[in-house]
């Protein structure tokens, strides 16, 4: 009798091991969780360059000095604006073109924006590293510098004037972003 009790304890105690070392204590063990789709992601596009090309001579100091034509995709729900930042991370992040406030319904940029502090829907215009409103092209003192288009879509509008710098864009819009995407283009000046 004393052995049949013995023999229940030690079965007792191996379904209780084996029961506490099932999957939701397992750290190899995969959790369930709820499946949804993977929210969609911003993507940022131009006709004029594919990523990690050269941007051409037109969009430089070089040349004309234009902007590009941009396109992005449609953002996730909740976006209320969209802000641009171009700059130069090779020189320390030079900057080259600050848009914000751009409207949630708006998909593209054209090619040649006009350095007015005030684009229409209400968007608006920063000031460059050459202190100057609008877009300023590459132009790089010497080799090849890597140049980074940003946007990102924001759940508000900033409360900024016109021809705000970048860093106070920035800070505007801590924790207000919900997406991003950056377009790179390289340029060496002949």
């Amino acid at each position: 009798m004393q052995r049949f009790f013995s023999c229940l304890v030690c079965a007792t105690l191996v379904f209780l091991a084996v029961s506490s070392c099932g999957p939701k204590s397992s750290p190899t063990a995969t959790p369930l969780l709820p499946t949804r789709a993977p929210a969609p992601l911003l993507q940022l596009a131009s006709n004029a360059f594919a990523p990690g090309e050269s941007i051409p001579k037109t969009y430089t100091c070089d040349a004309e000095n234009v902007s590009p034509a941009l396109q992005w995709s449609d953002p996730p729900p909740g976006t209320q604006s969209f802000v641009l930042i171009f700059d130069d991370p090779t020189a320390g992040g030079w900057v080259h073109w600050v848009v914000y406030n751009l409207p949630a319904h708006t998909r593209s940029l054209p090619e040649d924006v006009a350095p007015d502090a005030q684009l229409p829907g209400n968007a608006r215009q920063g000031r460059n590293s050459w202190n100057k409103v609008g877009y300023g092209g590459p132009c790089p003192p010497s080799g090849t510098h890597r140049y980074v288009f940003k946007l990102y879509a924001l759940d508000r509008t900033l409360d900024l004037p016109a021809d705000a710098q970048k860093l106070q864009v920035l800070e505007a819009m801590q924790g207000h972003v919900l997406a991003q995407a950056e377009l790179i283009g390289l340029y060496k000046r002949q």
